[in-house]
């Protein structure tokens, strides 16, 4: 298929397109930073421009990963995010229907189901995150033009029958937490995979699952993480003693993690349930705690990538 990448100069852009390329498929990265994946320079926010792209490069089939993202808050006017992540996934759409496109892959976040209260930690016990989780309360203009592309995406697939298949990604970014420094950031991302990360090989692999399935499944929405061990009959345990709950999994945990020098988590205060995309769209990431242990107790290289400098192309 001819299929159209936006944000292909970014952190999954540059893993996504060659995953694409490989499959068979004719891939057209758009971005508004220049980058080894992209074909054309522009923003979805310009609908002229949209359609021209459709037009001139024949596209069958969508997948959006690009967005102003939260980092971006301190670098943005609320307009921006309203015109890119709402404004420029409307623009796709509608151009995906007039061109007959046959699928479209959305890349949105597990940011737009956590509150001000789950991100302050307020219960006694971690939340357990599924796609069931109402009402979504976002607590910032991230999350909350997130939501409304999503709510658009399934507007436009109930109106004119286009298959969309949105992915609720977990973290996967390279760089440090911009708000948590607490622990080094390989420990961190490491401490991650038990309920709220996945690599970024991971992510773009869901996404060509998820065009893959898109005309059989028609319309869905999938967390996409890195399979949690843990049981919902935890969560209170994990937010009162996250270490006891780990060791009861990981037995070997915390020798490897001293080995490090790295520290287990003393609280965990959310769990992202995975489950549905493997039960619907067929995905399971392959990457998860265990193979973080793996790697730690034989040497081989971390599977996580980090990287404290990594400044995105736009920027």
């Amino acid at each position: 298929m001819r299929v159209l990448l936006t944000g292909s100069s970014g952190w999954l852009g540059r893993y996504l397109a060659p995953r694409l390329r490989a499959d068979g498929h004719e891939v057209t990265g758009l971005d508004v930073a220049p980058g080894a994946d992209t074909d054309i320079i522009g923003s979805v926010a310009d609908r002229a421009f949209v359609d021209r792209v459709f037009r001139e490069c024949g596209i069958e089939a969508v997948v959006h990963g690009g967005a102003l993202h939260k980092p971006d808050i301190v670098r943005f006017p609320r307009q921006a995010f309203i015109d890119v992540n709402t404004g420029g996934t409307l623009n796709l759409l509608e151009a995906a229907v007039a061109a007959r496109a046959s699928r479209f892959v959305f890349t949105s976040t597990t940011s737009l189901m956590i509150s001000s209260a789950i991100r302050e930690a307020r219960g006694d016990r971690a939340a357990w995150i599924d796609e069931d989780m109402a009402p979504l309360e976002p607590r910032n203009i991230y999350g909350v033009t997130k939501l409304a592309a999503e709510q658009i995406c399934r507007l436009i697939h109930a109106e004119y029958g286009l298959p969309v298949i949105i992915l609720r990604t977990a973290r996967f970014f390279p760089e440090d937490d911009d708000t948590h420094r607490d622990l080094a950031g390989e420990n961190m991302k490491a401490n991650e995979l038990l309920h709220r990360r996945l690599t970024v090989e991971d992510a773009a692999d869901a996404h060509i699952v998820a065009l893959d399935r898109a005309t059989d499944i028609g319309s869905g929405t999938f967390i996409v993480s890195a399979p949690t061990p843990f049981a919902r009959d935890d969560a209170a345990d994990l937010k009162r003693d996250a270490p006891s709950v780990i060791l009861r999994y990981f037995p070997e945990a915390a020798d490897l993690y001293a080995r490090n020098g790295w520290s287990l988590p003393a609280s965990i205060d959310r769990v992202y349930d995975s489950g549905r995309a493997e039960r619907v769209l067929g995905f399971r990431c392959r990457t998860g705690f265990a193979e973080m242990l793996d790697a730690l107790r034989s040497g081989n290289r971390l599977p996580v990538a980090h990287d404290a400098s990594y400044v995105s192309p736009k920027d």
